[in-house]
């Protein structure tokens, strides 16, 4: 099957399709296409995808608290050569 109608779309599921595709730069029909897929279940691994499951947390941080974590984090960021040999 390579064309499929859809109708019934409400207002909210619209506008987010339109959300989507804009905020992606995407077409709307491959924006359809993409929620088929993850709501399939048939999204593994796709490149480029972050999600929306932290999005709660975006912007809840305090800049004395996201420097701390930042400070916790720093050892990580470092390569240690040796272990690569």
């Amino acid at each position: 099957m390579n064309q499929l109608t859809l109708r019934g779309f409400d207002d909210e599921l619209a506008k987010y399709i339109q959300d989507l595709a804009q905020r992606e730069g995407i077409s709307l029909n491959r924006a359809v296409m993409r929620l088929i897929r993850r709501g399939a279940d048939l999204d593994h691994g796709e490149a480029n995808v972050v999600g929306s499951s932290l999005d709660h947390l975006m912007g809840t941080w305090s800049t004395d608290e996201a420097d701390r974590i930042d400070r916790a984090l720093k050892d990580f960021s470092h390569i240690d050569e040796a272990m690569w040999k």
